[in-house]
């Protein structure tokens, strides 16, 4: 069986972020895989200052391990100046290519304005770095305040068939490349 883990790479209460990722997370699960939710608003995670001892905070390790045992990924981020956020940023840094090397990885990206790649080919430049193998496939949702319903469901049917495909192609690239 195939397991993924998700990581949201946003702090704010409302995160579109983390409503995308639980959108892709159903989807991932609907096809048999397990997806594990790490959701970086919980996670007790200090600044990365190159070193490898964290032991003042076990919720890098448990980053580590969650990481380490998963065949995939997901990561979804907000896009800021153009870019990953932060906090996301900072959680990949505290890890290395023993917890990321060869991992499958789907990317997600929402912004405030028009939707555009520079968060997600960001994200593929730094997977690409430590080894990953991202997908092809990959979300960026424009306008995020405007994408959801209150409960979280996607409004455009598009834009949930693009999850759909997202889906489908991080499980069956997952089950290839890891021989799951």
């Amino acid at each position: 069986m195939v397991k993924i883990v998700g990581l949201n790479g946003s702090l704010r209460p409302d995160s579109h972020s983390a409503q995308a990722l639980q959108q892709a997370a159903t989807r991932v699960e609907a096809l048999g895989a397990t997806v594990e939710i790490l959701d970086i608003r919980t996670l007790n995670l200090p600044f990365c200052h190159g070193g490898k001892d964290y032991s003042d905070y076990p919720d890098v390790e448990r980053l580590r391990d969650a990481f380490r045992s998963a065949d995939g990924i997901i990561l979804a981020t907000p896009e800021y100046h153009g870019s990953v956020s932060g906090v996301l940023k900072n959680a990949l840094d505290l890890m290395s290519f023993e917890h990321l090397d060869g991992k499958v990885t789907g990317v997600i990206s929402v912004l405030g304005g028009q939707s555009n790649s520079n968060a997600l080919n960001d994200l593929r430049v730094i997977m690409r770095w430590v080894h990953a193998w991202v997908i092809p496939e990959q979300i960026a949702i424009g306008q995020a305040w405007n994408a959801f319903s209150p409960e979280g469901k996607i409004l455009d049917e598009k834009l949930s068939q693009r999850f759909d495909g997202f889906a489908q192609s991080l499980v069956e690239n997952t089950q290839k490349i890891r021989g799951s």
